[in-house]
């Protein structure tokens, strides 16, 4: 270490070992050009930089963005980081991923009322049948 401060770095081991997933998955995002370590001979160097990238690839994900959205909004904070561009863009999407998400649990709703009546039309055939009225 220099006199100056420097940057922790990290390895692919370290940074999966925290994420608990695999060097694999952290591969798979550099090559879809999420994540850009650096390299020293076949060792790639982690810095805290990818290790906020990695977080929000995760967090992106968790919240049902897919890669290529998660890839857009890395290149309009890289283009301009306090860009209103990246915010509206970041704020059109979560509105989309709110209104796919109304519709699923809308969708559940109906599945659960037509699973609710099926269970009750069954359980009265049942008892009916127990008591020997339907033959």
């Amino acid at each position: 270490m220099s006199s100056q401060q420097q940057e922790p770095t990290f390895t692919i081991g370290e940074l999966a070992r925290d994420y608990d997933i695999t060097p694999r998955s952290i591969r798979f995002y550099e090559e879809q050009g999420l994540m850009s370590p650096e390299r020293t001979g076949q060792n790639r160097i982690y810095t805290g930089k990818d290790r906020v990238r990695l977080k929000l690839i995760l967090r992106g994900k968790r919240l049902g963005f897919s890669l290529a959205e998660i890839k857009n909004l890395f290149e309009l904070y890289d283009s301009n980081p306090n860009s209103a561009v990246q915010l509206e863009t970041m704020l059109a999407l979560t509105e989309q991923k709110r209104a796919v998400l109304r519709q699923q649990l809308h969708d559940i709703q109906m599945l659960m009322s037509e699973l609710d009546d099926v269970e009750g039309r069954c359980r009265e055939e049942l008892a009916e049948l127990k008591r020997g009225n339907i033959v």
